[in-house]
């Protein structure tokens, strides 16, 4: 419904902001890592937004930009995982380095979060496998990596495998030297 807010900041008071939009004024919950990099007060703000309509409230929850707040509509998605638990687990780590931990199924960095014990650590990582992490490119560093990376994917090799591939690549090279190179690294492996 409200997808994006374009307006004054007028204020901040973690982890909520204050907008005003052509003299309405929103109240929207922010992740840490949005809050961070807000400009200051009285300047202009941009942030993609997901409005939850529950019986007893109406919630905006806003992002600074549009992959942060896709990987929030995961999170919320899953089983026991609310728009306040998803906005705690983005506020403590950034989207790449979530997008690692469930690549490498590192539970032990999602059980840092406030909030998440080790089975819902799990549960995370066992559902947003595939749909977060380095198959959609996120760990990669240009896009030549993440074209190496869906190949390997495609080839069926594990995201562990492929990212482990990847590391070894030299900057500069070409998608199909890249993926000999990967090919030839894993086949040592």
């Amino acid at each position: 419904m409200i997808g994006r807010l374009s307006g004054i900041l007028l204020e901040k008071n973690p982890p909520q902001v204050l907008v005003d939009c052509q003299g309405v004024g929103y109240e929207v919950d922010v992740p840490m890592s949005t809050f961070y990099n807000l400009p200051h007060t009285g300047e202009k703000v941009t942030l993609f937004t997901h409005y939850v309509v529950r019986e007893d409230a109406h919630l905006l929850f806003g992002f600074g930009s549009a992959n942060d707040r896709a990987v929030f509509r995961q999170l919320i998605k899953i089983t026991g995982i609310g728009a306040r638990t998803a906005l705690s687990i983005l506020s403590a780590m950034p989207v790449a380095e979530l997008s690692q931990a469930v690549t490498l199924q590192e539970a032990g960095r999602l059980v840092k979060v406030p909030g998440i014990g080790k089975k819902t650590a799990e549960r995370l990582l066992l559902e947003l496998k595939g749909k977060l992490g380095a198959d959609i490119g996120v760990i990669a560093r240009d896009d030549t990596q993440a074209d190496v990376m869906n190949a390997l994917l495609a080839l069926g090799y594990s995201d562990k495998e492929a990212l482990a591939a990847i590391k070894t690549m030299p900057a500069g090279t070409s998608v199909s030297d890249g993926i000999k190179l990967a090919l030839k690294a894993l086949s040592k492996a």
